[in-house]
């Protein structure tokens, strides 16, 4: 019994246009049975956000990674993290990111608004997932008994294109968590070039046609972050960038309970 997972980033075609690199970034860390994870969206009006989205995630996982105390605790409690505790370590680790920026910033010479980006983060255990959002994007979870559940609403501010980043003001005010008890299967967790697809906005819920193949292809892949073909193929392709133009970031885990007897 095993969380596996894979992360992966394509450039928006409205990107490739203008020659720009990719300014989203996911990645993954996997320690006995807690899995940490974080996507980040670089706002298209930073001249380095590209840079400050990889930064912010790999600051937010090395952080909750050595939240050494809690390591232990989150690998044998079966009952979820309080709410309370969750938002300080989640509080915590937004501070740690926007210190990294912030120093990124001072030895390259530029602001730390040049490094702005979402961010979105999670720590599961077999029994629960906490989880932080900071600006949009999206994160969705199944219990192994239930439907997919979008953790938060869709983050869009009063004019189109306008969120919060980690490096805004109003970014720990605005920062959403959530603790959500069960037995955990699956999460995914994406920056917003695939919210139009994935997410009904009608009704702020997961459209299920999207999330079923990708629970499918992870159920069916002994090794995804090995066998990603099906993975990068579907993030570039033809169908998809008709529906969207924006980078896209996909992060999929699987809690693998197939060994329990």
């Amino acid at each position: 019994m095993d969380w596996k997972a894979i992360a992966r980033s394509a450039t928006g075609t409205s990107h490739k246009k203008q020659q720009l690199p990719c300014q989203d970034y996911g990645q993954f860390i996997i320690c006995h049975n807690v899995i940490l994870g974080a996507v980040a969206d670089g706002a298209g009006s930073a001249k380095h956000s590209d840079v400050g989205a990889k930064l912010t995630v790999e600051t937010a996982l090395n952080e909750l990674l050595q939240l050494g105390e809690y390591t232990l605790y989150l690998h044998c409690a079966p009952q979820p993290l309080p709410d309370e505790q969750a938002r300080t370590i989640f509080a915590n680790t937004l501070k740690e990111v926007v210190k990294a920026l912030q120093e990124q910033a001072a030895s390259s010479d530029y602001s730390v608004n040049d490094l702005a980006c979402t961010l979105l983060v999670f720590l599961a255990t077999p029994n629960w997932v906490a989880a932080m959002q900071i600006g949009d994007g999206f994160i969705v979870a199944r219990l192994r008994e239930g439907e997919d559940q979008l953790l938060f609403t869709p983050d869009k501010g009063e004019f189109i294109n306008e969120t919060t980043f980690v490096t805004s003001a109003n970014a720990l005010n605005d920062m959403r968590v959530r603790v959500l008890p069960g037995q955990q299967k699956f999460i995914c967790a994406s920056t917003d070039g695939l919210e139009r697809v994935a997410i009904r906005m009608s009704d702020c819920t997961p459209f299920p046609p999207f999330f079923q193949p990708l629970e499918e292809y992870m159920v069916e892949t002994s090794h995804p972050e090995q066998e990603d073909e099906y993975i990068r193929n579907f993030l570039d392709s033809e169908r998809l960038n008709a529906k969207t133009d924006d980078d896209k970031t996909l992060l999929l885990c699987l809690y693998d309970d197939s060994k329990v007897k």
